[in-house]
């Protein structure tokens, strides 16, 4: 039994995971299907956000698969496909948007968050802790006198 779930096991590692693209998605030229799944890696499935279309298995992503194999079969090249599919959904489409004044605040926001960070750290590290009060003074000599009784 363990010797099944091992070989089971094994077989689950071998399949692609995260391919959602379907048989009969697929072209039947290899070098055609090569170069759609290389485009599709780098396409954002508006449905989902986080994942490429290539991994997605929403509807809409299944159509932007379709029209990325349709664009690829009409004889068009990865970076007119890509054109085309940002003309049509913008940007926004894109896993690595271009740098350009409307992508400013993807790509150095980071880099202004952990700026800001660290002044806010290096202030704070450089602030002296003020003096105790004289009462703070009295309260915690009675305490270390208590303490050594």
């Amino acid at each position: 039994m363990k010797y099944f779930i091992a070989l089971i096991l094994g077989l689950l590692m071998l399949t692609p995971a995260g391919f959602s693209a379907q048989p009969a998605e697929q072209l039947s030229d290899p070098a055609l299907e090569t170069r759609a799944r290389q485009i599709s890696k780098g396409l954002r499935c508006v449905v989902c956000q986080n994942q490429s279309i290539d991994d997605s298995d929403a509807p809409l992503a299944a159509d932007m698969r379709n029209l990325v194999r349709t664009r690829l079969l009409a004889g068009d090249s990865n970076d007119e496909v890509v054109e085309y599919i940002t003309d049509r959904y913008g940007n926004f489409v894109l896993l690595r948007p271009p740098f350009m004044a409307s992508t400013y605040g993807l790509w150095l926001g980071p880099l202004g968050f952990v700026l800001f960070g660290a002044v806010l750290f290096w202030r704070a590290a450089r602030r002296k802790p003020a003096p105790p009060s004289s009462a703070e003074d009295q309260q915690l000599d009675e305490h270390l006198t208590q303490l050594r009784k």
